[in-house]
């Protein structure tokens, strides 16, 4: 079980990566894609709600809200690095059942969530900005009220949902920076002008940027301000493009060549073995 000195000094370790420099936050979608992570050095890991879904057999937006906050337990239980939840919309409209649905999230471990401003909706993708205020302070409250340090992220959803007018967005931000959010976030931005403008508007407060392509590296992004590199779901798609491909050749093909490039039996074995060892060593008495 973790212990809460455990729960603090992540949250705590969490808090001082935004303070300065630029860092990647890579999106496991499992137990075993976020323990494989941890290895690799990262310093924090989120959560995706889209891979989480899709592991689960469903679309994103799918899972509820039991189910996600059990997702998240488990990524949390499985690192000993800070998680950061994507927390959808909070599953709730109204600001007190965000606050409730918050705490929930916080008692997971978290060291971080995110709350978003979109609907799901088509005639309406967007919650009215007062609504969408309220609903971050809603957040914000839930999260003072447990004195727990987590780190509150508020996410305009413009760019995602046809609403792609970077006024509007940096005004949602720069609200939602002010209901206390820590960290701001607009998933879909492409170009440097539109991240720039973004970074400037709610500095000094840190942003957060949605990485799904390959082209900028993480030292040009630091350059230009940003503070948080995610990657949604792209790890969970990069995984899902080679089973498809190759589960569809020998489906239509009747041909193994999907096959030729997977790591070996052994090479996937051992990063659960050595994990296993790991945490065996730390569970240990002295």
């Amino acid at each position: 079980m973790t212990r809460p000195s455990d729960v603090a000094a992540k949250r705590t370790a969490f808090r001082s990566l935004h303070e300065s420099g630029c860092f990647v936050i890579p999106n496991p979608w499992d137990i075993g894609s976020a323990r494989y992570l941890a290895q690799l050095g990262f310093r924090a890991l989120a959560t995706t709600s889209a891979g989480a879904a899709w592991a689960m057999g469903l679309p994103d937006a799918g899972v509820t809200r039991d189910a996600m906050l059990a997702h998240i337990a488990a990524i949390v239980a499985a690192t000993d690095l800070p998680v950061n939840a994507d927390f959808e919309d909070g599953y709730a409209t109204a600001p007190e059942a965000v606050f409730a649905n918050v705490a929930l999230a916080v008692a997971t471990g978290v060291a971080g969530l995110s709350i978003e401003d979109s609907t799901a909706e088509e005639d309406a993708p967007l919650y009215e900005l007062s609504l969408a205020i309220e609903r971050i302070r809603a957040a914000r409250e839930a999260i003072d009220a447990s004195k727990s340090g987590v780190l509150l992220t508020g996410r305009a959803e413009g760019f995602l949902v046809g609403r792609a007018v970077l006024d509007d967005v940096v005004a949602r931000l720069v609200a939602y920076a002010e209901a206390g959010a820590d960290c701001l976030y607009a998933p879909g931005v492409r170009t440097e002008e539109d991240h720039k403008a973004i970074i400037a508007a709610v500095a000094p407060k840190p942003v957060n940027v949605l990485v799904g392509a390959p082209g900028w590296t993480v030292a040009r992004y630091g350059e230009i301000g940003a503070r948080r590199l995610s990657v949604g779901g792209s790890l969970a798609r990069t995984a899902w493009g080679g089973f498809m491909r190759a589960a569809k050749e020998i489906a239509e093909e009747g041909t193994f060549g999907g096959l030729a490039g997977a790591p070996s039996f052994g090479a996937v074995n051992a990063i659960f073995v050595a994990d296993s060892g790991t945490r065996a060593a730390a569970k240990r008495p002295a």
